[in-house]
């Protein structure tokens, strides 16, 4: 599935550490190359911290994907798409997991460890990458969510 290495960096909180390592694991066996950025402890930390991490390194191209973890979810994907190029969408089934690819080119992959099986995020995680953007009438979609990044963080708030 990931053949010639494709990079994807992956985080979570402390909520999400063991998550991570299932992650992380079908990552590897599916031939990408992971970047994982933390935490190795389920010592408490601050969710937005990691996002920022995975975040940034989707945002400025040096990961193709991202995958984060958290209670819920929500924190990181609040946190997340904070950031340009960046669209990170929360897995909570297989259609959105498929749909968030094929309709929004999303490429951050969002799971919360408080309110969904370990290996269900990982069946999750294996649509979400095997899927491609349609493109089409979903396209100049997601050139408006562009468009709003540029004027946003141009003028900022």
């Amino acid at each position: 599935m990931g053949g010639n290495a494709i990079p994807v960096a992956i985080a979570s909180d402390h909520a999400g550490v063991e998550m991570k390592k299932t992650l992380v694991d079908a990552l590897s066996g599916w031939g990408f190359a992971v970047e994982d950025l933390g935490p190795g402890t389920i010592d408490p930390v601050d969710y937005p911290d990691y996002a920022e991490a995975v975040a940034l390194r989707v945002s400025n191209g040096t990961a193709k994907f991202g995958v984060l973890v958290c209670g819920t979810g929500i924190g990181m994907s609040i946190s997340a798409n904070k950031f340009p190029n960046v669209r990170a969408a929360i897995l909570y089934d297989e259609y959105a997991a498929r749909y968030s690819r094929m309709h929004n080119d999303a490429n951050i992959a969002i799971f919360g460890a408080r309110t969904m099986k370990a290996d269900a995020a990982a069946d999750r995680l294996g649509i979400f990458l095997s899927e491609q953007f349609e493109k089409g009438r979903h396209e100049r979609r997601v050139r408006k969510i562009r468009g709003i990044e540029k004027r946003v963080c141009r003028t900022g708030p």
